[in-house]
């Protein structure tokens, strides 16, 4: 499983997570581009350095997403043009 950013992320300028990801699949800190951070689904080995380096809690195993942020795990996947899990 990959982990997935959600809406706290939005506008955040922290990008701990990015620093900490030993293989690099954390995108986007370019914010002119993208509005937030996203994971890239198939790079992620789903070690979790990201969940606590996020200063605003907004990373977690997909399997754990709030349903009021289901909508951020499709928005991951899209981001590099994968299809959604479901």
């Amino acid at each position: 499983m990959t982990h997935i950013i959600m809406e706290p992320c939005i506008g955040v300028k922290d990008t701990a997570c990015v620093d900490v990801c030993p293989v690099d699949c954390i995108y986007g800190a370019d914010e002119d581009e993208w509005p937030m951070l996203y994971i890239q689904p198939e790079e992620c080995i789903d070690c979790g350095l990201c969940v606590d380096a996020c200063p605003v809690e907004a990373i977690v195993p997909e399997e754990e997403v709030p349903e009021k942020w289901e909508s951020f795990i499709a928005k991951n996947y899209t981001q590099f043009d994968l299809e959604p899990p479901g």
